[in-house]
């Protein structure tokens, strides 16, 4: 008897087990598909390396640091239409995580000589061969804004990595944020927006090898911009690249890039431009001396 009683306890359990309201997920709000996830916050990313890095499949990316609004979708697909060289859209791979439970988790993984920094910069490493792989190409170039956050990182985890710097006017930078449709922030809060990426864009300049370009002259003379890019990244030009529309035959997805008229046309168009720094705010103003152009 004890056996069956357990049985009917059992299915009991079950059934109220099948008969009762989904329960609502933490942080999740009325109506939501899924979990909120907060964004993370604009600054640098501070992390505690403890294990050595392991091989790597992709041994030299190229990383483009440049803030938000900078033009840095136009040069990405410029990229992207050369034969070698794949350019996705922004891969946000400094918010692609592990977590690992403790004890039985980060004990196995510590058996492979992996903790969770490590263990994400595989992951990360995974996603660019894949795009390597699908794309038949040999060059890949992430163009993440957010990678000005985590470019120390970048650097410990690629030490043979690429960088390309992305610069353009801070009132340009700022004049885009502004008008962009959903935008309802001041002028002084895009102003801050924006020197949060500004601070370790040139941190980064100043520390790392690589190339810096402006996004005006990209605009104004985009072969000649062009042709220093590639011969950086060790490639032929290709003058297809300055028609990008006609090789680039990809979705534009919100939030993973520029999607404007501009860009859909297909070819590099006229920019509006900004000079010297009358007017600006004395921290714009720091980085428009800083950048040349003042």
């Amino acid at each position: 008897m004890g056996v069956v009683n357990k049985g009917f306890k059992r299915r009991a359990r079950l059934l109220r087990e099948a008969l009762r309201p989904p329960r609502q997920l933490t942080g999740t709000a009325p109506g939501a598909m899924g979990p909120q996830v907060r964004r993370p916050p604009k600054r640098t990313q501070v992390v505690d390396y403890s294990v050595p890095i392991m091989p790597r499949l992709v041994r030299s990316p190229v990383f483009l640091i440049a803030p938000v609004r900078s033009g840095s979708t136009l040069l990405r697909m410029l990229l992207n239409a050369h034969p070698r060289v794949r350019a996705p859209h922004e891969l946000h791979l400094r918010t692609v995580g592990v977590q690992l439970a403790p004890g039985f988790s980060e004990a196995a993984m510590l058996e492979l000589g992996l903790d969770q920094v490590e263990l994400e910069h595989v992951i990360w490493d995974r996603i660019l061969h894949l795009e390597l792989l699908r794309s038949g190409k040999d060059v890949v170039v992430d163009k993440t804004p957010g990678n000005v956050f985590v470019w120390e990182r970048l650097k410990y985890a690629w030490p043979d990595a690429k960088f390309l710097f992305l610069l353009r006017h801070p009132m340009g930078v700022v004049s885009s944020l502004e008008n962009r449709k959903e935008n309802t922030a001041s002028r002084e809060a895009l102003e801050a927006t924006a020197c949060k990426y500004f601070k370790p864009l040139e941190q980064a300049r100043r520390a790392l090898g690589g190339l810096t370009v402006r996004y005006e002259d990209l605009t104004a003379q985009p072969e000649r911009v062009t042709r220093e890019v590639c011969a950086y990244l060790d490639v032929e030009w290709e003058p297809a690249m300055l028609a990008y529309g006609e090789r680039n035959q990809e979705q534009f997805v919100p939030n993973l890039g520029d999607r404007s008229d501009n860009i859909k046309s297909g070819r590099v168009q006229a920019a509006r431009t900004f000079t010297g720094a009358d007017g600006l705010s004395p921290a714009l103003a720091e980085y428009a001396a800083a950048w040349g152009y003042s």
